[in-house]
């Protein structure tokens, strides 16, 4: 299976799972010149950025072990490019950053799993 494929499938099992927690789902493969996100949703009044990331298992480390700091940084100055080009309504209560993280057969939705600052 390509990277792409596998990628496609981490994705989809992502969405079922953020779709079962109750998120709404507003964008997917949101791209920028300076990166992408995977996934732009509500959830509860809240607005929030969901990484998603994949791993086949745990041997060098889980789906969350994925998400470094310097992809957080990115997945920020992403988001705040998302920000200044939509107008989000109704005004959310806050805003969030998610990460879905698969690692093997488990999918683990990690709410506020880093900050913008």
């Amino acid at each position: 299976m390509s990277k792409r494929a596998v990628g496609d499938a981490a994705e989809r099992r992502a969405l079922a799972a953020l779709r079962d927690a109750g998120y709404e789902i507003v964008e997917r493969n949101v791209r920028f010149r300076i990166g992408e996100l995977d996934i732009v949703a509500w959830d509860r009044g809240v607005f929030v950025f969901i990484e998603v990331r994949s791993r086949a298992s745990a041997r060098y480390g889980g789906g969350a072990d994925a998400v470094t700091v310097a992809k957080q940084r990115q997945v920020v100055r992403v988001a705040q490019a998302y920000l200044a080009s939509r107008r989000i309504e109704p005004a959310p209560r806050g805003l969030r950053f998610d990460v879905v993280a698969i690692t093997g057969e488990d999918v683990v939705i990690l709410r506020d799993a880093f900050r913008a600052g």
